[in-house]
């Protein structure tokens, strides 16, 4: 069966935030300023090095607890924008909750490919078990969250193979994982212009690197979007619960009322769903069963043939 080509202008809107959002760059301007008073309140220790590579460095805030869970937070920006510093504003309220988080960076496209990207987050990850009990936190409590490409990131963490990336590491050193407004099919990426200039994917990489292909992982993911988002962030969602299951993926929710950027103000938004739901997570208590959305089938459907 042939596969459907999609029109290019129409996924450039889909994928878009600067086009859909009007606020962006307010927002933006936002999170920079609590970003720098975050970092000017709490205790911190800044680009630590993961490795020797372009931009493989991590911020860590510690909280108050020994032996605290690890939140690594792997940032969006579609993989070729944005930086950990402009991610500090969320680590206030998941310092208060005795959570210690960690902002690593990464290299962007075009100076790098998503997969070396995919690599240097592995790096990461790796770096926080080996080290993370030193700050406080506990090694075998490491979860991933990440934002838009971070999801896709942190999906990309859930299924790794540890022991063949390193020997040395824990057969699953990550725990546990959430995507907020994740990508999860990459081929839709591939066919978006403005990204595919700067990403390079080939049909080939775009299936090497799509998670909703791989083997449901050993440990959960968590996918929540926003019900302002465009018809492809949720379509993503809702693929990666179709494509694992509901073992792998036991919540999958459209938060309403809540766009692309949104997403991130209400996970650290003391008493939303997402605070709660991560908070959940990170704390090993039950998170719940699956919500299916009313929006899932004529997303789905829409996009079969992709």
């Amino acid at each position: 069966m042939m596969r459907r080509k999609l029109d290019p202008v129409w996924l450039n809107g889909q994928y878009s935030a600067r086009g859909r959002i009007p606020e962006y760059s307010q927002t933006l301007l936002r999170w920079a300023h609590a970003s720098a008073q975050a970092r000017a309140a709490l205790s911190r220790r800044l680009d630590i090095r993961y490795g020797d590579g372009l931009n493989e460095t991590l911020d860590v805030f510690p909280t108050h607890r020994r032996h605290a869970p690890v939140l690594v937070f792997l940032h969006g920006g579609l993989w070729r924008g944005l930086d950990k510093a402009d991610h500090s504003f969320i680590a206030p309220a998941l310092v208060r909750e005795g959570v210690s988080l960690v902002l690593p960076n990464y290299a962007l496209c075009p100076a790098a490919t998503i997969e070396q990207i995919v690599m240097q987050s592995v790096r990461a990850v790796a770096w926080v078990s080996r080290n993370i009990d030193r700050l406080g936190g506990d090694p075998d409590r490491i979860y991933v969250v990440g934002h838009s490409a971070g999801g896709h990131l942190a999906a990309m963490m859930a299924s790794c193979l540890w022991r063949e990336a390193n020997p040395e590491l824990p057969p699953d050193p990550v725990r546990g994982a959430l995507a907020i407004s994740g990508l999860f099919d990459l081929e839709a990426i591939r066919c978006t212009p403005f990204l595919q200039q700067d990403l390079g994917l080939t049909r080939a990489t775009a299936r090497k690197l799509s998670p909703y292909l791989f083997p449901p992982p050993r440990v959960p993911l968590l996918a929540v979007v926003g019900g302002q988002e465009s018809d492809e962030y949720k379509r993503q969602s809702a693929l990666i619960r179709s494509a694992w299951g509901a073992a792998a993926v036991p919540v999958y929710e459209v938060l309403p009322n809540a766009h692309h950027f949104d997403m991130l103000e209400e996970l650290v938004r003391p008493g939303s769903r997402l605070h709660q739901l991560t908070l959940d997570l990170l704390h090993d208590r039950p998170v719940g069963p699956a919500r299916q959305p009313a929006e899932t089938s004529a997303v789905r459907s829409r996009h079969a043939a992709l």
